[in-house]
């Protein structure tokens, strides 16, 4: 019997790993490639083709497999993501800029906080967008869920957001670029780049647009604001074990507050704080961030193989006006702070 539920196990994640082989094959695209979709975002587009078309005609018993790739293979995805930074880069860039991406990131969560609630939004969506237009786009988005504990559509449609408005950002930053829009210097340009725009992949793309300079110090930034993820995921799981507590919602009374620790945020701090040391052949970790890619890749396809279309139409329009109005602040507010509180603190 268990022998027999470990092997539908296997078939769900591998119906998984091979949807996922197929959105890095898709992600090699020209087309794709010019917009800078990334694996992540093919795969949960393939994943939600597959929940809404042939879902229906496949054995309920791999659903087990699928669900593993969206808890277990996430949280490790999330680790090695440390693999990419070192606290050397971080020092490299200086306290402004990292002021500035506390900033924005605190910013940017407590006012999509405030904002969602003056739009009556469910609160898990509400947090899922708020920490991906924040941090870093899918990636934070999929390190928030076992925080949050949201229904998977909810992650999709958060996602979704991020894309949309990202992909906008990443084309709009070098076309006002080059139209001599931003009255700002390569280092300024850098700053505001990697502190606004959405998925790593954008911070790239529009980065190697408007010159290695500016592409250098944006990610670099945007890396630190990576880095904020472990701290915030913390932050937010005590709040939220708080707010639990406030409604109630333990059954036993006196019974102690619970916590959930967000175990694999402080192991991607320490293999950051490993990376930093240099210990590992570059090909290795290039190995490493291959793998880990293929993993958040897994874990993106999974999240869309349990996403409804149907359930899409239930959230409504009103994520997609939280992101903007995010996308507002993030644009305006950070092209305030490059231009004037980054030469004042520098």
């Amino acid at each position: 019997m268990f022998s027999e539920k470990r092997s539908n196990t296997l078939h769900g994640i591998l119906l998984i790993a091979l949807f996922s082989c197929s959105a890095f094959y898709i992600a090699d695209f020209p087309f794709v490639k010019s917009l800078s979709f990334s694996p992540l975002i093919v795969g949960i587009v393939l994943g939600m083709i597959y929940a809404n078309s042939l879902r229906n005609h496949l054995p309920e018993t791999w659903v087990p497999g699928i669900k593993f790739c969206t808890k277990e293979i996430l949280r490790y995805g999330i680790i090695l993501y440390g693999f990419r930074l070192t606290f050397q880069s971080v020092l490299a860039i200086g306290l402004p800029a990292i002021l500035i991406d506390i900033i924005i990131v605190g910013g940017t969560i407590l006012l999509g906080l405030a904002l969602g609630k003056l739009l009556k939004m469910d609160k898990d969506l509400t947090l899922l967008t708020s920490t991906g237009s924040a941090i870093c786009g899918a990636a934070a988005v999929l390190g928030a869920e076992p925080i949050v504990k949201g229904q998977p559509h909810k992650t999709a449609v958060a996602v979704s957001t991020v894309v949309i408005f990202g992909t906008i950002s990443m084309f709009l930053y070098p076309a006002l670029y080059r139209a001599g829009f931003f009255h700002l210097d390569a280092d300024q340009m850098g700053v505001f780049t990697g502190s606004t725009l959405h998925e790593v992949a954008h911070v790239v793309g529009a980065g190697n647009a408007m010159g290695k300079e500016i592409s250098d110090v944006a990610i670099i930034v945007k890396m630190i604001r990576v880095m904020l993820l472990a701290p915030v995921l913390v932050i937010m799981s005590f709040f939220l074990a708080r707010a639990t507590v406030r409604k109630g919602m333990n059954a036993v009374k006196g019974e102690k507050r619970k916590i959930t620790i967000p175990w694999f945020a402080f192991g991607f701090l320490a293999v950051i704080g490993f990376n930093s040391f240099d210990l590992l052949p570059q090909p290795v970790v290039n190995g490493i961030n291959n793998l880990d890619t293929f993993m958040l890749t897994m874990a993106m396809t999974a999240l869309g193989a349990e996403t409804n279309f149907l359930k899409f139409k239930q959230a409504g329009a009103k994520p997609f006006i939280l992101a903007g109005l995010l996308y507002i602040w993030l644009f305006a507010g950070g092209y305030m702070l490059s231009k004037y509180l980054l030469p004042w603190i520098g």
